[in-house]
Formats: C-alpha cells, sequence, structure tokens
C-alpha cells in the first residue's frame, strides 16, 4: 500500500459502504459513550439529575463532534492509504485519552485530560484536511483550508478554556462548541464537500447500532442482578423485558425509511446530521436508563419510583421525537402515519406515572408503535 493524492471522490460512486477500518474506528468511540452513560448512571441514582444531565451532554459533545467529522471527511476523502490508516489510528488513540478524562470532567469539572485526548484527534483530523487542501484545487482547496484553520482555532480556544476559572469553564464550553458547529457552515459555503449520501445515512446507522447495543448490555445487566438478587426477581425481569423492547422498536422505527434518498445536499444533511446530536445521546442514555431502573428495583438508587422512572421514558421519548423530526415524517403519508411517532413519544414520557412497571409499559407502548406504523405502511401500499 503506497501514498496516494487525497482528492474527493464522487458522490455517484456505486456500491460506496462503510470500511472495516470505520467499523473499528466506531468500536472504540463506544468506549468513550461507556463512559459517559456510567456517570451519568451515577449522577441519577444519587439524585444529582440536573448536573448530571448538564454534564453527560457536555462530555457527550465532545464524542459525538468528533465522531463526526471523522465521518464526513472520511466519507469524501478515504484514500485507505498509509498515511491515512496512521492518522485514524492517532485519532483513536485521542477518543481513548479522551474517554480516560471524562469521569474527572464529568465529577470535578476538570477538562484537562479530556481535552488533551480532544487535541490529539483534532490535530490528526487538521493534518487530513490539510492533505485534502494539497490535493486540490478551486474551491475545493479553499474549503479544505478553512476547515483546518476552523480546527486550530477551536482547538486553541478549547486549551485556553483550561486556564480559565473552574465556575466560568462551563460556559466557555457552550461558546466553544458553538464555534466548532460553525466551522462546517463557513468552510462549505462556496464548495461542498463530496460526501456519499449512502454511505453517510449508513455510517450514521451502524453507529445507531453501536449506541444501542450499550443498551442491550443494560437489559444484560438486569438479566443479571435477578439472578444474583433472587427476592428482587419478580422487579427485575421486567425492566429487563420492556428495555429490551424499546431497544428494539427504536431500531425499527430509525430503519423503516431510507433516508439516503433525502441527502440531496448540505441544506438537508447538515441539520439532519448535527440533529443525530439527541438521537445519539438519547440512545445511550436509554440504558443509562435502564441502569437507574435496576438500581431503584433493588434499593441502591436514593430517589422516588417516577425519577427512576423519567430516566428511562424521557429519554427514549426524545429518540422517537428526534428520529420522526429528521427524517421519518419526510416519508409518511397521511395523518394517521404522521402522527404516530409524536404520540407514540407522548405515550413513552407518560409512561413515568405507571409506578413500578413503568420499563415494562414503555417497551410495551413501543412494540405497539412499530406495529401501528407497520399496518398502516401495508394499507398504503396495498391501497387500502
Amino acid at each position: 500500500m503506497t501514498y496516494v493524492p487525497m482528492t474527493s471522490r464522487s458522490r455517484e460512486e456505486a456500491h460506496r459502504t462503510s470500511t472495516s477500518l470505520e467499523l473499528f474506528f466506531d468500536l472504540c468511540f463506544v468506549v468513550a459513550v461507556a463512559q459517559a452513560g456510567r456517570q451519568l448512571v451515577h449522577a441519577l441514582a444519587e439524585g444529582h439529575t440536573g448536573a448530571g444531565i448538564a454534564g453527560y451532554l457536555f462530555v457527550f459533545f465532545g464524542v459525538w463532534w468528533a465522531w463526526m467529522n471523522f465521518t464526513w471527511f472520511a466519507s469524501a476523502y478515504d484514500v485507505d492509504d498509509v498515511p491515512y490508516r496512521i492518522a485514524t489510528l492517532v485519532q483513536i488513540s485521542g477518543v481513548l485519552i479522551y474517554s480516560a478524562g471524562i469521569p474527572r470532567a464529568f465529577n470535578d469539572n476538570d477538562w484537562t485530560v479530556a481535552v488533551v485526548g480532544y487535541l490529539v484527534m483534532r490535530l490528526a483530523l487538521t493534518v487530513q484536511w490539510l492533505r485534502a487542501a494539497a490535493g486540490e484545487r478551486g474551491p475545493a482547496r479553499r474549503c479544505a483550508l478553512v476547515y483546518a484553520l476552523g480546527l486550530v482555532v477551536c482547538q486553541a480556544g478549547w486549551t485556553a478554556m483550561l486556564a480559565a476559572p473552574e465556575a466560568d469553564r462551563k460556559w466557555l464550553f457552550l461558546v466553544l462548541a458553538a464555534a466548532e458547529l460553525s466551522v462546517p457552515v463557513f468552510a462549505e459555503r462556496s464548495s461542498q464537500t463530496q460526501w456519499h449520501p449512502h454511505h453517510i445515512a449508513e455510517r450514521y446507522g451502524l453507529f445507531t447500532i453501536i449506541v444501542l447495543g450499550e443498551t442491550i448490555a443494560a437489559s444484560t445487566v438486569a438479566v443479571q442482578s435477578a439472578i444474583d438478587e433472587h427476592e428482587a426477581l419478580g422487579r427485575l425481569l421486567p425492566i429487563a423485558a420492556g428495555g429490551l423492547l424499546l431497544v428494539f422498536a427504536a431500531w425499527w422505527i430509525y430503519f423503516a425509511v431510507p433516508v439516503h434518498d433525502r441527502l440531496r445536499s448540505n441544506r438537508e444533511a447538515i441539520p439532519w446530521g448535527y440533529g443525530h446530536f439527541v438521537i445519539f445521546a438519547a440512545a445511550a442514555a436509554i440504558g443509562a436508563g435502564i441502569e437507574v431502573a435496576i438500581e431503584h428495583a433493588v434499593g441502591k438508587a436514593h430517589i422516588s419510583t417516577r425519577a427512576a422512572n423519567l430516566a428511562v421514558t424521557v429519554p427514549a421519548a426524545l429518540f422517537f421525537a428526534f428520529v420522526w423530526l429528521l427524517h421519518s415524517r419526510h416519508f409518511k403519508r397521511g395523518r394517521a402515519q404522521q402522527l404516530t411517532l409524536p404520540l407514540s413519544a407522548l405515550v413513552l414520557f407518560a409512561c413515568a406515572w405507571t409506578g413500578a412497571s413503568a420499563v415494562l409499559w414503555a417497551g410495551l407502548a413501543a412494540a405497539a408503535t412499530v406495529a401501528v406504523g407497520v399496518t398502516l405502511a401495508h394499507r398504503e401500499r396495498s391501497g387500502a
């Protein structure tokens, strides 16, 4: 394998699919997702709801944004040569450092280790954009250079944040996050990178599956706890069953429509891609919520039953609502199909008021949503 010039790939390229390197990259990022979820569980179980949610969203942003930037760059410029693979390895190393810093950032507002890991990831991506600029000409070259410059400026900001007073760091975080989000908008004003719609849709779908896998792991914890805590068997098995139904329904509704058909330009793709912050964060938070429900069932969580229920039903409702908002609504026909997911999100949220069986009721409501959606789609195809 030798060095090849880095020029953009064609958006019309046939059979463009995820590579084994991209899948390996995703699996390494899930380590960070798991760390963020674990910290959220501890915070919610101790009743620190506001601080826990804020900390979770802050640390999850770094995971999501670094993953998203790599994904869109790779869709346009993946040449799969030795320098490209090494740069990807550096980014993987960065996410592992970032993961190690998540507990300190979450609990102590100490972002030093997390920012170091983030800088490692972003440095590698900056080198990739400079390499792309060297292989391009005209507007595409300017676009790549703006990306590289934006990355450098933002990383200087993250470094400066470490020197700021601790009380100001979260406000500075919001400013820097907004700056990061603006880089693609400015870079692609005159020239759009050649990302591949089918490839992007597949990459997001695969990462959704991997994140939902973390929630399956939480259901597994419920089954294990049921085996170990015999006196709580009747309370834990419904949580496991409801959690499994929730995850399966989440997978079903996410992949119910061919979203790549809608991703025609940045006008559709950027809001869709940014909106996945909620989908990914909610998917991982469902698993954290199930763990909180388990801890509450065995008497280890110092919160009310309703608070434990909300830890599951709120992220589940957000997941369903944003899947509808970002792409399902564009493919639904008729009022009944359009209202299915929004109403289901409301029902999932309301399940928090159903007592100790809330997770099971939420799972059953999610399964009913799938059944209604399948029935309505069948009627439409058959012309009924």
